[in-house]
């Protein structure tokens, strides 16, 4: 995958594409996880060169612009940053890829912006995390109380490999997995390599949704949707929680598959072939790679 970078209201966001977009060449939008970034995506793009894959590193993450310290990093506020990627490529339609974190953006992008999404992706998420209404105040305080503490000084790694342990052993993610995501993601600094992410990214939001809000957007998606859960669930998104939000989708097809969170890095050749099947329903996924 090769370089991009597009300047928007949100600052410059960098990220990944496999090459030039050809005539009638499906578009993806690929959105990545919590404090991981566009080499999420490289796997899946090498078993389906096919599609034309753009995978921005969302605000804060990769090599992207770090929100000013006057914005919020919410979930809102990345969808309209991914929106803001497709009108700088200039793509009026396109289908939604997510996995985790991008896939609770994907699927409020899709919500709100219903002309724009042909067809939505979701691995490992369908909506956002919520919060009961009750726990509003303490979440504020909680979150205004981080934004006011000094940032701790950033761990500094000797070398890549102490860098790719380290994520190694945060996410449980195989060696490969956690070097393509680690090799983007850190910046060279006076004795080693530190994390490029914003620091923000790890403090408490200020206001969540609460179940209700996240599952009148889900129910608001109008578009053919694709889920992939791995098995088994995440805690924080654990049964039934996520099949009741899935059963939500007007028009799904929801796939379960043994793996870990990051399936789609580790198990890339069966999550492509299901969205292969899915993309190009009547087109032999073998004639995509």
């Amino acid at each position: 995958m090769q370089e991009f970078a597009v300047d928007t209201a949100f600052g410059r966001i960098t990220g990944l594409r496999n090459g030039a977009l050809q005539p009638g060449q499906p578009r993806v939008l690929a959105l990545h996880g919590w404090l991981d970034n566009a080499a999420s995506f490289a796997p899946l793009a090498s078993c389906l060169p096919g599609l034309h894959w753009a995978a921005p590193d969302l605000p804060g993450h990769g090599r992207s612009a770090h929100l000013p310290p006057s914005a919020d990093y919410t979930v809102v506020s990345s969808a309209r940053a991914a929106l803001a990627v497709a009108d700088a490529l200039g793509w009026a339609r396109f289908t939604l890829v997510g996995h985790s974190l991008g896939a609770a953006v994907a699927s409020t992008l899709a919500a709100a912006a219903p002309a724009r999404v042909e067809q939505l992706v979701l691995i490992e998420a369908v909506g956002a995390l919520t919060q009961a209404a009750e726990h509003t105040a303490q979440r504020m305080r909680e979150s205004f109380d981080a934004q006011a503490t000094p940032a701790r000084p950033l761990r500094v790694f000797a070398d890549v490999a102490t860098a790719v342990r380290a994520r190694m052993q945060a996410n449980d993610l195989t060696e490969t997995t956690a070097r393509g995501l680690v090799e983007r993601g850190i910046a060279p600094v006076e004795g080693g390599f530190v994390w490029r992410s914003d620091v923000r990214l790890t403090r408490p939001t200020a206001l969540r949704m609460t179940e209700s809000q996240a599952r009148d957007l889900i129910a608001a998606v109008e578009c053919p949707t694709c889920v992939i859960y791995a098995e088994p669930s995440q805690p924080y998104f654990p049964e039934p929680l996520r099949s009741e939000r899935a059963a939500l989708l007007r028009d799904a097809q929801v796939h379960r598959l043994p793996g870990s969170h990051h399936l789609h890095m580790e198990d890339a050749a069966t999550v492509a072939a299901l969205i292969g099947r899915f993309v190009l329903r009547d087109v032999p996924v073998a004639s995509l790679v």
